[in-house]
């Protein structure tokens, strides 16, 4: 059997490429399987700093794979679907950046696995829907969760119950996505923001992932509290951030 998920790693960037393209990379089992296996050993490579997922061909991925679900029950539905759930939180939750580069269509569970990565940089033909109710179901991967997180509860709302598809700008414009590029830039410009941000301070990036996640689930006073515990936790002999002022003082670069 063919692998779902094909993988590039060069200088600190994992590239991590879905080939389903005879299917629009729609998810399956084996996809959600591979994925798990793929999480896990990142959390045990420090050689990755960053990963970035894309799809191969015309979509990013334009959902579930309806032909294995349609004979499900409900017990098997409600492991298909956390099964799903569980993959996407241990992704949401690897201490590196993830990034999502939208490359097409991404739909139903595909704008629910870019919803689980850290943010999300789009080609400006892309398109986002979430269309599970035109079939009779909801989003079933934490999609009704995140995206009004996202967004806001109305706009998730209104974007569930109508199944609408929203282009890259209106996606961009409810900030559901943070960049847009044109098509045949789109990798370029990904691969730039992600060099970008591992050539910061790696513990620093780690710790402002844990912050910001872990800070969104608590209240503003235990929030501020996390932070002021890792923003202190850089500071020291031997740390990232004493090297980090020195450089700055010395006028260098750091070394991380």
């Amino acid at each position: 059997m063919d692998k779902v998920l094909e993988t590039k790693f060069e200088e600190g960037i994992l590239l991590v490429t879905i080939n389903r393209p005879q299917a629009m990379n729609a998810l399956n089992t084996q996809f959600f399987n591979e994925l798990d296996e793929l999480v896990a050993s990142v959390k045990k490579d420090k050689a990755v700093n960053l990963v970035m997922i894309v799809g191969s061909g015309k979509a990013f991925v334009a959902g579930a794979d309806i032909a294995e679900m349609v004979n499900k029950n409900q017990e098997e539905g409600k492991a298909f679907s956390r099964l799903g759930q569980n993959t996407f939180r241990s992704l949401e939750e690897l201490d590196i950046p993830v990034i999502a580069v939208v490359n097409g269509f991404a739909l139903g569970g595909g704008m629910e696995l870019a919803m689980a990565c850290d943010f999300r940089i789009v080609s400006s033909k892309a398109k986002f829907g979430q269309p599970e109710v035109n079939l009779g179901l909801i989003p079933g991967y934490a999609g009704t969760q995140r995206l009004s997180r996202l967004t806001n509860m109305g706009t998730a709302l209104y974007l569930l119950m109508t199944a609408d598809m929203i282009t890259a700008d209106e996606a961009l414009r409810i900030g559901l996505v943070q960049k847009v590029a044109e098509p045949e830039v789109l990798m370029e410009t990904s691969m730039t923001i992600a060099k970008n941000i591992i050539s910061k301070g790696p513990q620093a990036i780690r710790k402002l992932k844990r912050v910001v996640r872990k800070g969104y689930e608590m209240s503003l006073d235990e929030g501020s509290e996390l932070e002021s515990a890792e923003f202190g936790s850089l500071f020291g002999d031997n740390s990232e951030g004493r090297e980090g002022m020195s450089a700055f003082l010395e006028k260098r670069k750091p070394n991380w």
